[in-house]
This record gives C-alpha cells, sequence and structure tokens, in this order.
C-alpha cells in the first residue's frame, strides 16, 4: 500500500480538512477523517477492490474543490445545460412527457438555473441549509456508514455542500425530476458531492440523473455519496445515466434504508467515455413486506474499467429482492461485477434473486463477475448466477446474410441483449434516450 502521509493528495485533504475542521466543527467529520487516516486508499490487496486498481488514478495531483461560481461561469454552466437538455430532447422526439430540472454544479445546488415542483410536495436545499431539518439529523451521516469504506469516509469529512430533498407525507409528483450533474474543472480537481434523499411515507417519486462535464484537459474526480430513507409505503425509481469523458473519474456511493411496504428501485446506466466508474449500492431493507430491485446496464470501450458492487441486505422476513446487470464489452475495456445478497436470520420468507450476464464483443476485453448469497436463515428462495460469453459471429452473419448490415447486425443483437435490463424501465423518454445512447456508441466504433 502506498503509505498515505507521503503523497501529496494525502497533505492536501489534510489541510483542508484542518480548515473544514475549524470552520464547522463537525463531530461526524472528524469521525470519518479518522477512519480515512486509518483505511487509505484502497489498494488490489484489499478484497473489495481485487479487480480494480485505483493507485494509477491518483498518481496526479489534484486540488480539492471548493467551488464558487462566477457570472462567466453561470452563463458557462447555462450554455452547458441547455446544450444538454436539447441533446435529450432531439434524443426523444414523440415522447412527450416532461421532467422538474435540478441543476448541480460541483456538487452545488443551482437553484437559478433549476425548475422546481411545488413546495408543498417536496422541499429542496442546499445540504448547509437543511441543517434544521428533522429528516437531516435523523439519516445525514447515518445510512452511508464511513467505517471501512475509504471513498465515503473521505466524502464525510470533505464534502463542500450537496443536495437535500425530502418529499412530503402523501406526496405524488406529476413529473420525474431531472437532476443535470454539472462538471467543471480549471485544473486537476478532486469533486466530493453530497445527496440526502427522504421520501416519506405514501409517498411516490422518480429521479433521474444525468450528467455533463466540460471536456478539457484537466481531470476531474468525482467521489460522490447520496443517502436514501424511503419510509413506510413509500415508492422510488432512481435512474443514473453515466456519460462522460477520458478525464472523468467516478466514485458513486448510493446506500438506502426501505421500510414496510416500500418499493425502491434503481437503474444505472454507464457509457463509454468516462476514464474510470466505480458504483457501490447498497440497500438495508430494515422492515418486513417490502421489494427492492437492482437493475444495471454497461456499455464499456477502450481502456474504459466500470466497477459495480452491490449490496442488499434483508434483515425482516417476506422481503423481495431482484438485481439483474448486463454488460457489453468492446475494445480493451474492463468490468468487474461483485454482487451480495445477505439474508439475516430473522428474515424468513425471504426472496432473493440476482444474475449477471456479460457478453465481450471484444477477444481483449475482460469481466470478472463475482455473484455471492450468505444465507442465515432456513425458510428462504434465494438464487444467483453470472454468465460471460463472446459475440456470437454466425448470428452476426446470419443476419448479415440476410442483408442486415454488419453495423445494423451488431445493434440488433445488443439491443437484443440488453432487453431484459430496458425493458424494466417505467419512463418511456428514458428508455428511448439511452437506446439511441447506445446506438450512437455502437455507431462511432463501426
Amino acid at each position: 500500500m502506498i503509505n498515505q502521509l507521503e503523497t501529496s493528495l494525502y497533505e492536501s485533504m489534510l489541510s483542508q480538512f484542518e480548515i473544514a475542521a475549524l470552520q464547522q466543527n463537525e463531530e461526524v467529520r472528524r469521525t470519518a477523517f479518522e477512519e480515512f487516516k486509518t483505511l487509505g486508499f484502497p489498494t488490489i490487496k484489499n478484497e473489495e477492490w481485487k479487480f480494480t486498481n485505483v493507485q494509477p488514478f491518483l498518481k496526479d495531483n489534484f486540488e480539492l474543490n471548493r467551488y464558487e461560481l462566477s457570472q462567466a461561469d453561470m452563463a458557462r454552466v447555462s450554455v452547458m445545460v441547455r446544450e444538454h437538455i436539447d441533446a435529450i430532447q432531439n434524443s426523444i422526439k414523440g415522447e412527450q412527457k416532461g421532467a422538474y430540472r435540478l441543476i448541480m454544479v460541483n456538487g452545488i445546488f443551482c437553484n437559478t438555473l433549476s425548475i422546481l415542483p411545488d413546495g408543498n410536495l417536496i422541499r429542496i436545499k442546499a445540504l448547509s441549509e437543511a441543517k434544521t431539518e428533522i429528516p437531516y439529523a435523523k439519516h445525514f451521516g447515518k445510512i452511508a456508514s464511513v467505517k471501512g469504506n475509504a471513498f465515503t469516509a473521505l466524502n464525510t469529512a470533505l464534502y463542500n455542500d450537496g443536495l437535500y430533498l425530502e418529499v412530503t407525507k402523501n406526496a405524488a409528483l406529476d413529473m420525474p425530476i431531472h437532476i443535470i450533474n454539472v462538471v467543471l474543472a480549471e485544473h486537476h480537481t478532486f469533486i466530493q458531492p453530497r445527496s440526502l434523499f427522504v421520501v416519506n411515507s405514501n409517498a411516490s417519486v422518480e429521479i433521474i440523473e444525468t450528467s455533463v462535464a466540460a471536456n478539457g484537459e484537466h481531470i476531474a474526480w468525482v467521489n460522490g455519496v447520496t443517502e436514501i430513507a424511503v419510509a413506510e409505503n413509500a415508492h422510488l425509481h432512481h435512474y443514473d445515466i453515466q456519460t462522460g469523458h477520458k478525464n472523468l473519474r467516478l466514485v458513486q456511493r448510493t446506500e438506502a434504508t426501505q421500510e414496510q411496504h416500500s418499493n425502491y428501485s434503481n437503474y444505472t446506466f454507464t457509457l463509454p467515455g468516462t476514464d474510470f466508474v466505480r458504483n457501490n449500492l447498497a440497500l438495508h431493507l430494515n422492515a418486513k413486506d417490502l421489494e427492492s430491485h437492482l437493475y444495471g446496464l454497461y456499455l464499456t470501450a477502450g481502456k474504459q474499467l466500470v466497477d459495480n458492487h452491490t449490496e442488499v441486505h434483508h434483515k425482516f422476513p417476506n422481503g423481495e429482492s431482484n438485481q439483474l446487470y448486463k454488460g457489453v464489452l468492446l475494445d480493451q475495456s474492463k468490468a468487474v461485477f461483485n454482487g451480495k445478497i445477505f439474508v439475516y436470520q430473522d428474515a424468513q420468507k425471504t426472496n432473493a434473486f440476482q444474475q449477471s450476464n456479460n457478453i465481450l464483443f471484444s477477444e481483449k476485453a475482460t469481466v470478472n463477475a463475482k455473484p455471492q448469497l450468505e444465507i442465515f436463515a432456513d425458510d428462504v428462495k434465494c438464487s444467483h448466477g453470472t454468465t460471460i460469453g463472446q459475440m456470437n459471429k454466425e448470428a452476426l452473419f446470419y443476419l448479415q446474410s440476410r442483408g442486415i448490415s454488419e453495423q445494423t447486425a451488431k445493434n440488433l443483437m445488443v439491443n437484443a441483449f440488453a432487453f431484459d435490463v430496458t425493458q424494466k424501465i417505467k419512463i418511456a423518454p428514458v428508455r428511448v434516450y439511452l437506446e439511441k445512447l447506445i446506438a450512437s456508441e455502437l455507431e462511432k466504433r463501426g
């Protein structure tokens, strides 16, 4: 392991933490930073990072983000957002469903560019302005544990600000909330976004996250943490479409708790472009009679590395969870999938399913898949499995022999492979947008 005390990045973070500690005097920050100092950045000697060597991505001299938007920056962000929305609209022509708009810039809530729903249905504000809210005190820093999680600990210690989103009791929004995460980097920048989503009892909401990053010579490392609390009989469908460029690196931890009769569904889609992506998704099923759905699709290319780690903790009876992740790997890209299901002793009548399927469109692409079950109850229905295969050249030849071009044939094969995941998307424009993104990426590579 690299000695953290000898790295310039660590020294920069230590200095920044000391400043933050003096300014805010928060015990949660101090505890988190002590945990990070104990852990250091992970290496391949850590079982959770066995197939993902993060050290080469940390060698650059990053500055910690303390971004304050100037008028020029605001104008730039406005243009980036407008172009991003136009691209989406052009992709989903004919699909009418709109969305509210919530703009985040380097993890900072930008109210002036956002279009928000009725404040009686949902409360949206910067984390720094939400500390007097009862759900903030109840949930912040208590869902995403820093124990044993270096990047989560680092974010908890050094996050600048973030997003607080609370859906009020019995509220049902008429349109999804579209969160656009804008990334700016005027130098090699380490950005640490933080979010807390609270969905109160009997409420329902759809959240779609997309990203737009300035494509320059500077590297942006985004280390994000999102905590989610889904109350009794509440429903949250959470979509995350991950796009970017070669100078963008992403580590995202999303951790959620659920109460009785609730439903949390997560849809994570990773496309080519971003240099390195690590998604950590953990669900805590803290009551009986609830359900969770985790769907993932990753299309990797170039020398991209995409790593998905999931955990589902069944703690009470009659819980149901489904995990389905599919990967299409091109060029010299690499993917990792590690999925864990924990069934606790009291979680009788649990129904848990997990499947990971991967197809290699290149002989130089690699994937490491490891589904895991840990069951301590005896009356359960649990299954897991994984498949890894090469592109079916006979099927490709058959399609071409019917007058279909090679590119169109490949698109058809990928769409057919991904169908089990894409058909789960509840919002038709999101499904259309994703399919167009996939087709565009395949066409780029002929």
